[in-house]
C-alpha cells in the first residue's frame, strides 16, 4: 500500500509543477538556511573529550584581597602559582594537570631553515592522559621529570613533519630558546576543540605545537602569553617575565571519577582557603567553584551569542517558509476534490486519503531537503570563509547530513496535516454531483 501511496503521490506532483516546484523552494530555503546555523551552533557545542567529559574539573579559588568585594563575585578563572603548585603537589585528585601557555623559538638543525615561534603548552604529566591526547611515537613525560625540571618536550604531528619529514623523532634533539630538548613522544592528529583547557589563548582555531615541563618552562623564564589578573601590588614576578605572587595566570584541571570524589574534592579546596586564610594569604571566607567540562565552558559562553541569535532567526525563517508551504498545499489538495470524491465514493476511507496526502507532503519535504541540503552546503562555504576563528569547523557531518532530511520531513509532514485533513472532509456526492 505504501508503494502505491508513493505512486499516487509522484503523479499528484507532477500534475502540477508550478506548485509542486514553490513548495520545494519554499522549503529547501528554510531548510538550507537553519541546517547552516543549526551546523555551526552544533560543531561549536560538540564536546571535546566524549565519554569523559563528566570527570574532568576545573578548580577555582579566591585569593584576592577585598578591594571591590562584592557579595556573589565568581572566583577568579585561574589560580596563582602558589596555591596552583600547593594543589597539584597535594594530590588529591585522580589526575591533575598544572598549564599555562606560551610561545617558544625553534632553531631547526638545518642551516637553510631560518628560527621560528610556535605555540607552546606549559603542564604538567598527567596532562595527555586526562585529556585522551593520542600518541603517533613515543609517549609523555611522568611526574619525576616534571619535579627534575627535565628538557624533554612532546611535538605535534605538524611541527614532527616539519622539522623530521614525519619520521619517528623519539629520542631526537630540539634546540628551543637556546636549550637542548630531548623529544619523547610526538602527538597524533589532536587538537580539541573548543580549546577548553586554556580558553584565555582562544576558544576556536588554536593548538600548540610542543608541550615542555612546566617546571622546565619556569626555571628557563621561557615565555609566557595569556592573561592575567592582579591586585595589590601584583607586576611582574620571577625573573620580570611570570606574574608576581599576587596574581592569577595559571589553569588547573583535575580528574575526579565518581561524584563522591567531586563533592569530597570541593570540601577540600574550601578546607585549603581557610587554611591559607588562617596563614593571612587570603582575606576572604572561602570562595570555591568546581565546575565540570561541559558547565565550564557553558559558564565561559564559549558559544558566541550571534550563533545562537543567528539560528533562533533562521528557524522563525524556516517557521515562515512553513506556512507558506501550507497554503500552497491547501490549494493543491483542495484542487484535487474531484479526484479525492470519486475515490471516496468507491470505497477509500478518509483515513486512507489522509494517508496519501501525507506521503505526498513527505514526498515533498523530501524533495526540499535535498535541495536545502546543497544550500546549506553553500551556506557553511561562505561561514568558512568568514575572518571567524571558528569558521574552519564548519562542515556538515553525518549526524547534521541525516538531520537535514529528517527535519525536512518532519516540517513537510507538519505542514500537510491542515491541507490533508481540509482535503478529506469534502463530501464525495457533492464532487460527483458537480461533475
Amino acid at each position: 500500500m505504501f508503494g502505491y501511496y508513493i505512486d499516487l503521490a509522484l503523479r499528484g506532483l507532477r500534475r502540477n509543477k508550478a506548485l509542486t516546484a514553490l513548495m520545494v523552494l519554499a522549503i529547501a530555503l528554510g531548510i538550507g538556511t537553519s541546517m547552516t546555523t543549526l551546523t555551526v551552533l552544533h560543531v561549536l557545542s560538540v564536546d571535546p573529550v566524549p565519554g569523559g567529559s563528566d570527570t574532568l574539573y576545573y578548580p577555582q579559588l579566591d585569593p584576592r584581597d577585598n578591594s571591590g568585594s562584592m557579595p556573589g563575585r565568581e572566583p577568579p578563572d585561574q589560580l596563582t602559582l602558589i596555591d596552583g603548585l600547593n594543589l597539584l603537589h597535594a594530590k588529591r585528585a585522580d589526575r591533575q594537570a598544572l598549564m599555562t601557555g606560551g610561545t617558544v623559538p625553534v632553531e631547526p638543525d638545518s642551516s637553510m631553515t631560518d628560527p621560528f615561534y610556535v605555540e607552546a603548552r606549559y603542564t604538567t604529566a598527567d596532562f595527555f592522559a586526562m585529556f585522551g591526547a593520542p600518541f603517533r611515537y613515543g609517549h609523555g613525560w611522568n611526574g619525576a621529570d616534571d619535579e627534575a625540571k627535565a628538557r624533554d618536550v612532546v611535538i605535534s604531528s605538524e611541527l614532527n613533519q616539519r622539522l623530521f619529514g614525519g619520521a619517528n623523532s623519539v629520542g631526537r634533539t630540539l634546540r628551543m630558546a637556546d636549550s637542548l630538548f630531548r623529544v619523547v613522544g610526538v602527538l597524533g592528529d589532536w587538537a580539541p576543540s573548543p580549546h577548553f583547557y586554556d580558553l584565555n589563548t582562544g576558544s576556536y582555531g588554536y593548538a600548540e605545537q610542543v608541550f615542555i615541563p612546566l617546571q622546565s618552562a619556569l626555571d628557563l623564564h621561557l615565555q609566557h602569553e595569556g592573561s592575567s589578573d592582579c591586585w595589590g601590588n601584583g607586576t611582574g614576578g620571577v625573573g620580570r617575565i611570570y606574574p608576581s605572587p599576587s596574581c592569577v595566570w595559571l589553569q588547573y584541571w583535575v580528574q575526579l571519577d565518581t561524584p563522591a570524589k567531586a563533592a569530597d574534592y570541593e570540601q577540600f579546596l574550601v578546607h585549603y582557603s581557610e587554611q591559607q586564610k588562617a596563614l593571612g594569604r587570603f582575606a576572604k571566607a572561602p570562595n570555591v567553584r568546581l565546575r565540570n567540562l561541559m558547565q565550564w565552558l557553558d559558564y565561559q559562553q564559549v558559544v558566541p551569542d550571534d550563533v545562537r541569535v543567528q539560528t533562533g532567526l533562521a528557524f522563525a525563517f524556516l517557521l515562515v517558509c512553513l506556512i507558506n508551504t501550507v497554503g500552497l498545499m491547501l490549494a493543491k489538495f483542495l484542487r484535487r476534490g474531484a479526484e479525492l470524491g470519486v475515490r471516496r465514493a468507491l470505497g477509500a476511507s478518509r483515513r486512507a486519503l489522509f494517508a496519501q496526502l501525507l506521503v505526498e507532503s513527505g514526498v515533498v519535504g523530501l524533495l526540499g531537503g535535498a535541495c536545502g541540503l546543497l544550500l546549506a552546503l553553500l551556506g557553511l562555504w561562505m561561514v568558512r570563509h568568514r575572518p571567524a576563528d571558528y569558521a574552519a569547523l564548519a562542515h556538515l557531518d553525518p549526524a547534521m547530513l541525516l538531520t537535514t532530511f529528517l527535519l525536512a520531513l518532519g516540517a513537510s509532514l507538519l505542514a500537510g496535516l491542515l491541507p490533508a485533513w481540509r482535503a478529506c472532509q469534502v463530501a464525495p456526492a457533492l464532487q460527483l454531483k458537480s461533475q
